[in-house]
């Protein structure tokens, strides 16, 4: 049996193999922000989808009870008379930031407030810090 010399064994050079991850870097350089802005998006879109569900859960809760929730938990357990939940299905859930949604009875802006404070937590701020009010 002939023993294959190492020159005819084909594979990578070292500067192949460099040249190949830097081309990987830069197409990543170009594409990451594209795809960390659609994260971001689709958070905002999540948490106001979020709000709307808990925004029927306090009108089915106010058609019920007669008056809206004194807070959030009481959409899950509550002993008012005529209550007829659970009103969510699971429990209050957290803003897609990992925050509490704010929710204020009676409110500085109509009936009742229901807010995220966004990305921050804290109120106010602009772009992805910037409060969504349903």
């Amino acid at each position: 049996m002939a023993r294959k010399s190492r020159r005819n064994i084909k594979g990578f050079t070292l500067i192949e193999l460099l040249i190949v991850m830097v081309i990987i870097g830069l197409l990543a350089s170009l594409v990451a922000p594209t795809m960390f802005s659609k994260v971001d998006s689709s958070k905002v879109k999540t948490a106001q989808a979020q709000m709307q569900m808990l925004n029927t859960s306090l009108s089915a809760f106010r058609l019920d009870v007669g008056n809206y929730p004194s807070s959030l938990e009481e959409l899950r357990q509550s002993d008012k008379p005529n209550w007829d939940g659970p009103y969510l299905p699971k429990s209050v859930p957290l803003d897609p930031w990992g925050n509490p949604y704010v929710y204020r009875f009676p409110g500085n802006n109509g009936e009742f407030d229901l807010l995220s404070y966004g990305a921050d937590g804290q109120e106010g701020g602009s772009d992805n810090n910037a409060d969504i009010v349903n």
